[in-house]
């Protein structure tokens, strides 16, 4: 049984892959989440430069460029 709720998305990406990406300009993990247009995204963490980074077509693109500031 899947410990996901109705309301929660799945990840577009593999778990395994999910949990071995880090932020390029922080290094702090990435969660998932959704950007401001239904999006897939991946979250920094880091709590002083909190940055998004899109996922097109399953694959995260990690490139400083690319993020947006979740501030």
């Amino acid at each position: 049984m899947a410990d996901q709720t109705p309301a929660e998305t799945p990840s577009p990406l593999e778990p395994w892959l999910r949990e071995i990406l880090r932020c390029p300009v922080t290094g702090a993990e990435l969660v998932d989440g959704t950007g401001p247009d239904g999006s897939p995204e991946l979250h920094s963490t880091d709590p002083e430069n909190p940055l998004a980074y899109p996922v097109r077509d399953g694959i995260p693109v990690l490139l400083a460029d690319e993020a947006r500031p979740l501030r």
